[in-house]
C-alpha cells in the first residue's frame, strides 16, 4: 500500500495527520522506559496504564504510546491515560497482542486509529486500534468511578482472605533475614518510586542532611536516591527495576524472593558476580524493609513513595493489602509516611525578614567601618570628594 510523502527541509518524511518514529516495544512499561527516547513511539502491553507508569514515559516524550491492551478497563479509576493525552501524547488503545511483534527500532507510523509498519518502500497495516482523546478518556474516567464500590468490595474480600495467608507478618521477624546493615538507634528512611517521590525528597532535604538518616531503598528508589546525588545504604527488591549503576554503588543487597524462591533480578546479580541476601517471603519489598527496620531496632522509619491506598495498590496490580495492613499495624509506632510532605508547606519569605536582613546587613557594615581606622579614614575620603562633587555641582547650576 503507497502513499505520497513530502519531506522538511531536514529530509524527514512528513505527512499531515500522521505520526511517525521507531518503537520502542516491550511487554513491562517500567522496563521499556528506561531505554525509551524523545521522537520513539512507545509500544506497551499494558492493562490499566498507572499514573507511575504515565510520569515515567512523558519524562521521555514519545511521539505516541501504542497500547496492545485496554489502557483503561473500567475496573477502577486509573488516570494514566488522562495524563498522557493530556500532556499531547496521543495513545492508540486496544491493538491487540500482534503489535507486540514488531522489531525494537521498526519504523512505524500511526495515522488517525491504524498502526502501519514502514519499511521504505511502503507501509502496511498492522493493527487497528481506538485513538484516544481528552473527551474519550474522561468519559472512561468518570465511568470507572461510578464502579469503583463493586472493586472495593473486591479488595477488601481479597484482603481478608489474604490475611488469613499472610497472618505470618506479625511474626515475620524470627526469619527475617541476617543483614551487616547497622539499624539500631538511627533514623530511617525507606524510599520507594512511587507517586510524587521527588517532590517529597525535594522536601525532605534538610532532614536528610541534618539527621543523616540511613537510606533504605526499595528496587527502583536507589536509582531515586542516585539522582538526588544521594548513596543508599540498602537495596531491598527482586532488583528487577534496578539500573546496574545503582547495584554498583556499593550498598548491601537484599534479594526479595517470592513464594517458591522466584527473583527476576537475582540471575543480573550473578552475572555481575555481587554478593546478596536472597530472602523469601510474602508481601511487597517495602513491607519488608519497614519490618526489618523496626525489628532491627529503628529509632524512626520515614517512608517515601510507598503505596497506602486503593488506587496505589489497584495501580500496583494487588489484589489486597494485607501485607501492607499487617506491617503498618506492627511498626505503626515509629512510622511517619512523608507521601504529600511537599505540599504540606511551602516556606514564603516574608517582606519583614528581607527588611530585617537588610538592616542586619547595614549594622554589620557600620561595626565594621567603625572599628577599622584605614576603611573609616577610606571613607572619610570618598565622602569629602562627594561634598566637593555636590558644590561645584550647586555652583554651576546656580553661578
Amino acid at each position: 500500500m503507497m502513499f505520497r510523502r513530502r519531506k522538511d527541509s531536514a529530509g524527514a518524511v512528513i505527512e499531515p495527520g500522521v505520526l511517525r518514529g521507531p518503537a520502542r516495544i516491550d511487554s513491562r512499561t517500567k522496563n521499556l522506559v528506561g531505554r525509551l527516547q524523545a521522537g520513539d513511539i512507545a509500544v506497551i502491553d499494558h492493562e490499566d496504564i498507572d499514573r507511575v507508569a504515565a510520569e515515567g514515559l512523558l519524562q521521555h516524550k514519545p511521539v505516541a504510546v501504542v497500547n496492545a491492551s485496554r489502557s483503561t478497563t473500567g475496573r477502577y479509576p486509573n488516570v494514566g491515560p488522562l495524563l498522557l493525552v493530556s500532556a499531547g501524547v496521543p495513545l492508540l488503545d486496544d491493538c491487540g497482542p500482534a503489535v507486540m511483534e514488531l522489531s525494537d527500532g521498526a519504523m512505524v507510523e500511526i495515522e488517525d486509529d491504524r498502526l502501519f509498519c514502514d519499511d521504505g518502500d511502503g507501509r502496511t497495516e498492522l493493527a487497528k486500534g481506538r485513538r484516544h482523546t481528552l473527551e474519550s478518556v474522561e468519559k472512561a474516567l468518570d465511568h470507572a468511578k461510578q464502579g469503583i464500590a463493586l472493586e472495593i468490595e473486591r479488595f477488601a474480600e481479597n484482603t481478608i482472605g489474604y490475611i488469613r495467608e499472610e497472618r505470618d507478618v506479625l511474626i515475620e521477624a524470627a526469619r527475617l533475614p541476617d543483614v551487616q546493615t547497622d539499624f539500631h538507634g538511627r533514623h530511617v528512611l525507606v524510599v520507594v518510586r512511587g507517586y510524587d517521590y521527588k517532590d517529597d525528597l525535594r522536601a525532605l532535604r534538610s532532614y536528610i542532611r541534618e539527621m543523616r538518616p540511613l537510606l533504605v531503598a526499595v528496587d527502583g528508589g536507589a536509582d531515586a536516591l542516585l539522582e538526588f546525588g544521594l548513596k543508599p545504604e540498602m537495596i531491598i527488591g527482586d532488583m528487577d527495576s534496578v539500573t546496574t549503576e545503582a547495584m554498583l554503588c556499593g550498598a548491601e543487597l537484599v534479594v526479595h524472593a517470592y513464594p517458591g524462591g522466584v527473583a527476576p533480578g537475582l540471575e543480573r546479580l550473578d552475572a555481575l558476580g555481587l554478593p546478596c541476601v536472597l530472602y523469601e517471603a510474602s508481601g511487597t519489598s517495602e513491607d519488608i524493609a519497614m519490618l526489618l527496620a523496626f525489628e532491627r531496632g529503628a529509632e524512626l522509619i520515614v517512608a517515601v513513595g510507598t503505596h497506602a491506598n486503593l488506587i496505589e495498590f489497584l495501580d500496583k496490580g494487588r489484589r489486597g493489602m494485607a501485607s501492607t495492613f499487617l506491617t503498618r499495624l506492627r511498626v505503626g509506632p515509629i512510622l511517619v509516611d512523608a507521601k504529600g510532605v511537599s505540599r504540606l508547606y511551602r516556606g514564603r519569605v516574608r517582606r519583614s525578614d528581607l527588611w530585617l536582613l537588610v538592616l542586619a546587613a547595614l549594622a554589620t557594615m557600620g561595626i565594621v567601618v567603625a572599628l577599622s581606622d584605614p576603611l573609616r579614614l577610606t571613607l572619610g575620603a570618598y565622602w569629602i570628594e562627594l561634598e566637593n562633587w555636590w558644590f561645584q555641582l550647586q555652583r554651576s547650576l546656580f553661578g
